[in-house]
């Protein structure tokens, strides 16, 4: 994967989790601000622009620059976003950036459940404090983008397409628990739904627990999940659950067997994620794990 594979799927697995919201005063995580969002994209891809300094939207451009990153205003048209690339970082240096993700999108975070910047509960309290949303022109000042290293072999994924690892991880969940999602790519509110189906039916094959295989997180299934986890050489069928639901978040396991074996693939995933949702980085992927990776 390439670094701005890696930065603009870290930035959109932020859109999509509601434990992150819109704020200035805690804007290094879980919460973030425009342009905390975008440095911490990056950085967390390896390209170190928070390292060097880049802090706000005054700072970034001549950082980004620094950091391998080329200025392409002239090349695209600021009006519509045409001749934009996936991972371009759109800047406007007073006040506002945000991160292109293709096909006419861009990833932003924008403003709290208030209306304002300071104050707010901390998570997305509306779905709209980070999201995914068409481009729009701020105006912007600069485009910038990053020039990939030239021992990159990886090509750059058609916006279309989705992500592969959700790809791979909707033809699980269809396999597992039957649950029929279209194979897009992105983690939508079928394949949060699915995500469930696929915990519901490990727990029904695991313990008999007679759930519905509806997709509602409810008192039952709440009841069922209970305390039950999974470790490091374990073989069971939520061992499966993990790495279906991983995957589902775009993390890889390093393959999926049904019932699967806890290997040391699925290890450092688990850890990936813990480390990256603020949870205890144990590697056991707990209730707690659970209840994040189908959120």
């Amino acid at each position: 994967m390439t670094k701005t594979e890696k930065a603009v799927t870290w930035a959109i697995e932020i859109a999509n989790d509601p434990a992150h919201g819109y704020d200035q005063d805690n804007r290094w995580g879980p919460d973030y601000d425009c342009s905390s969002l975008v440095i911490s994209a990056w950085q967390q891809a390896g390209v170190p622009v928070k390292t060097k300094g880049a802090y706000n939207t005054k700072s970034m451009k001549s950082v980004f620059l620094s950091c391998g990153f080329k200025d392409v205003t002239s090349s695209v048209n600021l009006d519509n976003g045409s001749g934009m690339k996936r991972g371009d970082v759109l800047l406007n240096i007073a006040r506002h950036t945000v991160m292109h993700i293709g096909n006419g999108k861009v990833v932003s975070a924008s403003i709290n459940e208030n209306g304002g910047a300071h104050g707010g509960t901390p998570g997305d309290q509306n779905g709209n404090e980070i999201k995914i949303q068409n481009y729009y022109n701020c105006p912007w000042d600069c485009v910038l983008r990053y020039n990939e290293d030239s021992t990159s072999t990886d090509p750059e994924p058609q916006p279309t397409t989705g992500n592969a690892k959700i790809r791979k991880g909707q033809s699980y969940a269809n396999k597992f628990a039957n649950t029929g999602i279209s194979i897009t790519g992105k983690r939508d509110a079928a394949t949060k739904k699915a995500a469930i189906k696929v915990l519901q039916t490990a727990l029904n094959k695991d313990y008999g627990a007679g759930l519905d295989v509806d997709g509602i997180w409810g008192t039952n299934t709440s009841n069922a999940l209970g305390k039950h986890y999974v470790k490091s050489g374990e073989t069971q069928y939520m061992v499966t659950a993990a790495e279906i639901l991983l995957l589902l978040r775009a993390y890889d396991p390093n393959g999926v067997e049904i019932p699967g074996t806890f290997g040391s693939g699925l290890l450092s995933a688990v850890k990936a994620f813990q480390k990256a949702q603020g949870l205890t980085v144990s590697g056991t992927c707990d209730r707690n794990t659970f209840l994040k990776l189908i959120s």
